[in-house]
């Protein structure tokens, strides 16, 4: 293997580190992008972009550097809690949500992830996913300036920020694209363009649709370029063509610039789609992973303080890849869909034996990663996560269900695209989907909402709130008004947050979950949570266990009777004690409320 292109000098702007880490990591970047590219000037070129950026590192950063060369399994510790929203929605500027900072620190988070705040195309943006400049922030919101701010003030208090990093694509406004439709060969190899129809059907016989009713079809013909450019999402957004080193260097020089800002977390937006090859459906190929492969060793180098996050919502079997293993490491954390998927089908349907066996698979992930887990996001829930796991007949029943399409249905959700033939996914904010109703008598809502999170804040990984759900926001039932958003359902779960609605009972709940979950030796996500048999289909049971002895039972009863159970068989001797209502549990007889929740732990008595 080839070393390092450039000779290091003495200056005192880089990193003493910064050579050890060149001669560890360097030769994994070789190993995953000369059989994408070979051997060429593309690897000085790299190799002066990773230079420059460690040069520009800041000193505040370089320490945290240290501190997580010192302790890799940040990540993965029990004090880790996850927040997302959009900035505009939350507190309308990156200024403004400096000053709701409060707020977070109360609920325990440690992770934010602003959804993309980027400078977007003007118009319909797909939700700020259609980036026009990765290194300007979107005007409405603020600017540079303003994101380190609160990079900085989320630092000093212990939070880590997230930010999106739309790797597939660009806007067809981003400089790149506008410089190919002038005409510049150069820029127009930044991009998949292809000539006539009869390659386009050849290509697209393979592939799936990702909005098959809003943006049917993966290619968008454009005349300035003469064909048709690869648009897997909507026209607006056209593919990087990752087989031109070019667009590698370009993508991981951004990496590297945003967390010169202060990102410590990189969600990798649409990972699976980064490699094309006809013939195939271009989804997780084995040259997207070693791009991944290459960006995580890149960023090891520049700055060991960043973590990537997959952003592949897919069944277990497609995201555990990007998790990559000890030789080959991918991503730090990867979202644990379906298990969120699964809980939802627990809640519609009392049978929690698929979600056990989600949780069964997903022990196979690498000790050193980690999961997301969660109960919404700003994104539909895609009921074919679960295809391999639930009769597509039942899925559908679920998805109708969640429509409140089906008689006796608690949910207040809406249908979102499907493919023809497959099951149509479904939008709706937490509490609506769980059958909350401002005016209502919510208890049951409540419970069925204390229990999603209560289970997810139980499973190892990061959890992570969908903003509002601390304060059973409800569904935007007014989002069409908008026209930038009225043809775009999921905005039905994208509301404006309501800083005078109560906080309620969720919002201690959720505060509590965290804050046992810091106490926990056994919460580290190291200690997987392991499902445990139990005779009753609706009963959920998983432990966490620590080297040290540290243990903790969760019991998730999806099912709206109460009951008394004996699990003596699944706890075995000795006295219980649950942490969440603070009494004493005895094996033979434990109380299961309706939707009922329990943290139990072993006590000495």
């Amino acid at each position: 293997m080839s070393a390092f292109p450039l000779a290091l000098s003495d200056d005192a702007s880089l990193d003493t580190g910064l050579a050890d880490r060149i001669d560890r990591h360097w030769p994994h970047v070789l190993a995953a992008l000369r059989p994408l590219y070979g051997q060429g000037a593309w690897e000085r070129l790299l190799a002066a972009r990773l230079v420059d950026a460690a040069r520009q590192r800041p000193a505040d950063l370089r320490a945290l550097d240290q501190q997580r060369v010192d302790a890799p399994d940040w990540f993965q510790r029990p004090e880790m809690v996850g927040y997302c929203t959009y900035i505009d929605r939350f507190a309308g500027t990156l200024a403004g949500t400096r000053s709701r900072l409060d707020e977070l620190t109360r609920l325990g988070v440690t992770y934010f992830h602003p959804l993309p705040l980027l400078r977007p195309c003007e118009g319909d943006s797909d939700g700020g996913f259609a980036v026009a400049d990765f290194r300007q922030v979107d005007p409405k919101l603020g600017t540079m300036d303003d994101l380190r701010a609160l990079a900085a003030d989320l630092r000093g208090r212990g939070i880590s920020l997230c930010l999106d990093i739309v790797c597939n694509h660009t806007a067809d406004s981003h400089p790149w694209a506008l410089a190919a439709k002038a005409g510049d060969p150069a820029f127009r190899d930044f991009y998949h363009v292809v000539e006539n129809a009869a390659d386009v059907a050849a290509l697209e016989a393979h592939l799936g649709q990702v909005f098959p009713q809003t943006a049917p079809g993966n290619f968008t013909f454009v005349p300035e370029m003469g064909g048709h450019v690869w648009t897997t999402f909507y026209p607006f957004q056209w593919d990087l063509n990752y087989a031109n080193p070019a667009v590698f260097i370009e993508m991981v020089d951004v990496l590297f610039y945003l967390a010169n800002q202060g990102a410590e977390v990189f969600r990798l937006d649409s990972a699976p789609f980064l490699w094309k090859r006809a013939g195939t459906d271009c989804r997780g190929l084995p040259e997207t992973h070693q791009v991944v492969r290459a960006w995580r060793a890149l960023l090891a180098i520049v700055a060991p303080a960043v973590a990537l996050k997959a952003e592949a919502i897919v069944g277990l079997d497609e995201v555990l890849p990007f998790l990559g293993d000890a030789e080959r490491p991918e991503c730090h954390l990867a979202y644990n869909n379906s298990a969120m998927t699964a809980l939802w089908a627990a809640l519609a349907t009392g049978d929690a034996r698929p979600l056990a066996h989600c949780l069964e698979d997903a022990l196979a992930r690498p000790a050193d990663a980690g999961w997301l887990t969660y109960v919404r996001c700003h994104d539909d829930i895609i009921w074919a996560a679960l295809g391999g796991v639930i009769p597509k007949e039942r899925l559908a029943w679920i998805s109708d269900f969640y429509a409140g399409k089906v008689p006796g249905s608690f949910a207040d959700g809406r249908v979102f695209q499907a493919e023809p033939g497959a099951v149509p996914s479904t939008n709706g904010m937490a509490a609506s989907l769980a059958g909350w109703r401002d005016g209502a008598d919510n208890a049951a809502a409540l419970a069925r909402l204390r229990l999603l999170y209560g289970v997810t804040f139980a499973l190892d990984g990061i959890p992570a709130l969908y903003m509002g759900d601390e304060r059973a926001l409800t569904n935007d039932a007014d989002y069409a008004a908008d026209p930038e958003h009225a043809l775009d359902g999921r905005w039905l779960h994208r509301p404006v947050m309501d800083w005078n609605r109560p906080e309620g009972a969720i919002h201690a709940d959720i505060a509590r979950f965290a804050q046992l979950r810091r106490d926990r030796a056994c919460m580290h996500a190291a200690n997987p949570a392991r499902p445990l048999k139990t005779d009753d289909p609706a009963l959920l049971a998983f432990d966490r266990r620590a080297a040290d002895g540290d243990r903790l039972v969760c019991l998730g009863h999806f099912n709206g009777d109460a009951r008394i159970a004996d699990l003596s068989d699944l706890l075995g001797e000795g006295h219980w004690h649950d942490l969440l209502d603070g009494k004493a549990v005895t094996a033979q007889a434990v109380p299961l409320g309706p939707w009922g929740l329990r943290w139990l732990v072993k006590t000495n008595g």
